[in-house]
């Protein structure tokens, strides 16, 4: 199949909608530069009749966040029978709830950390576990949301059950994992290098250090021991499978080498919609493996299907 024209599904309506954008625009032009026809579709609640009359050959879906990598616009496009990117309804919906997704890895024999799901207003005053740990969202990306609540503080972040929170009613309390942040890709079945990121001026990993020009400094290959390296490698590809991924899909790991050099390697989440702006970790990885971001883009466009 001669696969031309190329809808670019991005923006949307979640907090990632401006991560979605830039994402977006890098790909249509490099789909463009590639020889494909591109259209964008700043994806809007009419995006099923706006698809269904253009009839596109491909979408490539560069939305991030609720909507866009949840399973909701996976589900859209099985209906239109419209091939597209990235992970299907089942993988996506699994991997952007949190805990059902360390349930699955773990059951696969990938390390992750002690955790509950808790309502956000149960603990106002009490730690749900002793500190040092993590409190996410159970369905968002990019950071938002996340507090780390470090061994000194006495009591549990207020912000979680103010009105001010919108990330949802139930959250993810996690044992903190200190040490080094480490991702790795996974492109179809072949994991890609392992980065390791280190935040300029943030104490984690957090929206600004992953957006922000200057956020963060990507280390490729990573400097630790080749036994580590390809242990997060081997990791990375079991969490892609275990879940149903497919196309391309990035894992994070928090690795303890503070007292030895084996230490302690711990599976955070797998991103099924890795984000593909210029500061983007995948792009990178593909990158060190001898793709350009064109040709990256191509491989992608050309693994698209339905029934993901």
């Amino acid at each position: 199949m001669s696969r031309k024209h190329v809808a670019v599904l991005m923006g949307g309506f979640s907090s990632e909608r401006p991560v979605s954008l830039s994402s977006g625009k890098a790909c249509a032009a490099a789909l463009e530069a590639e020889g494909f026809q591109v259209t964008c579709i700043d994806v809007a609640r009419d995006v099923s009749e706006r698809l269904a009359a253009l009839k596109p050959d491909v979408a490539f879906n560069a939305l991030h966040g609720p909507f866009g990598e949840d399973g909701t616009i996976q589900g859209i496009l099985e209906y239109l029978e419209i091939p597209y990117t990235h992970s299907g309804v089942l993988a996506s919906a699994l991997a952007m709830d949190k805990d059902k997704a360390k349930l699955v890895a773990a059951a696969a024999g990938i390390p992750v950390a002690e955790s509950q799901v808790v309502n956000r207003f149960a603990f106002p005053s009490v730690h749900p576990m002793k500190p040092p740990y993590v409190v996410k969202p159970v369905r968002e990306g990019s950071s938002f949301g996340v507090v780390i609540v470090t061994e000194d503080q006495a009591h549990p972040p207020q912000v979680v059950s103010s009105t001010e929170w919108r990330y949802g009613e139930d959250v993810l309390v996690e044992r903190y994992v200190y040490g080094r942040e480490l991702t790795c890709g996974v492109m179809g079945e072949t994991a890609l290098g392992v980065t390791e990121v280190v935040p300029q001026g943030h104490n984690f990993y957090d929206y600004d250090s992953k957006y922000a020009a200057g956020g963060s400094k990507h280390v490729i290959p990573a400097k630790i021991s080749p036994n580590i390296y390809q242990k997060i490698q081997t990791l990375a590809l079991r969490a892609h499978q275990a879940i149903g991924c497919r196309g391309v899909s990035r894992s994070d790991f928090r690795y303890d080498d503070r007292f030895s050099e084996d230490g302690e390697i711990i599976w955070l989440e797998v991103n099924t919609q890795p984000g593909m702006t210029p500061t983007s970790l995948v792009p990178e990885m593909a990158g060190h493996a001898g793709y350009s971001f064109g040709e990256f883009l191509r491989w992608m466009v050309e693994d698209a299907s339905c029934l993901r």
